[in-house]
């Protein structure tokens, strides 16, 4: 028996990358999971199969977290399914790095809105399917947070919010017997990395380099960090922003 047997979880941005990995790390621990994706319809119906060929429970869920009828749904189609929620894990964000003349209040609110504000939403509401005896919400979050880079001033300032919300969302919902901690991962080679040109640059060459580790982190890296904040052995854990970053440090 798993240590999440028996639980909800909902990964919010979960069709590629580090969140179809920790929907299929919490599956495999005995979550039900709710595969949310806001465009890759394709990618989620692929991490459900996953699961539930490895006998797991899993359904996909539509739904961009910056719009609140988008949440309310999602959040809805969790309850009729699944009946409550024991896991949130707010992973649906997105990044742009520009100079500073070439910011604009589009390039500001595209990513205020999707990982601020859809993390406050889902946040609000994925809590109203906890029963008394709490929950866990996972936030996450990035090293650009504490340890700024340059050209990356908005998404930087996106993740140091979202740790910010973190402390303050776990003294709020703590008399609920909710958890709230977020995960601040390095570079992780998903399929963006590879997108962006990144994954075979001088740039993560660098980052190895400056790496006590020696390498960047694998989406099952932080997985198996969600899941341990997920489950029992974290139940005295809260408020917590934990850089998991294969030991790097500006």
């Amino acid at each position: 028996m798993g240590t999440l047997t028996g639980k909800v979880a909902v990964v919010t941005g979960a069709s590629k990358g580090i969140g179809a990995s920790i929907a299929e790390h919490l599956a495999a621990a005995g979550a039900s999971v709710v595969v949310n994706y806001a465009s890759s319809k394709a990618g989620a119906d692929v991490v459900v199969a996953h699961i539930t060929a490895k006998g797991g429970k899993a359904i996909a869920v539509h739904g961009d977290v910056s719009k609140l009828e988008d949440v309310t749904n999602l959040f809805a189609e969790t309850k009729k399914v699944y009946g409550r929620l024991d896991i949130l894990v707010n992973n649906a964000g997105i990044y742009e790095f520009l100079p500073l003349e070439s910011i604009t209040s589009q390039h500001f609110h595209k990513q205020f809105d999707l990982n601020v504000l859809g993390l406050l939403l889902a946040t609000q509401e994925g809590v109203k399917l906890m029963g008394p005896e709490g929950g866990s919400v996972i936030n996450i979050s990035s090293i650009v947070g504490p340890m700024a880079s340059a050209q990356a001033s908005v998404y930087s300032a996106t993740k140091a919010a979202v740790d910010a919300i973190t402390v303050s969302l776990s003294q709020e919902l703590g008399p609920k017997k909710i958890r709230v901690n977020s995960l601040n991962p390095g570079m992780i080679e998903t399929e963006g990395l590879h997108t962006g040109g990144i994954a075979d640059s001088d740039f993560r060459r660098s980052v190895e380099a400056t790496t006590p580790l020696g390498r960047i982190g694998q989406p099952n890296d932080i997985a198996t960090a969600a899941v341990f904040f997920a489950s029992p052995d974290a139940g005295w854990v809260t408020g917590q922003v934990v850089v998991v970053a294969g030991g790097k440090r500006q």
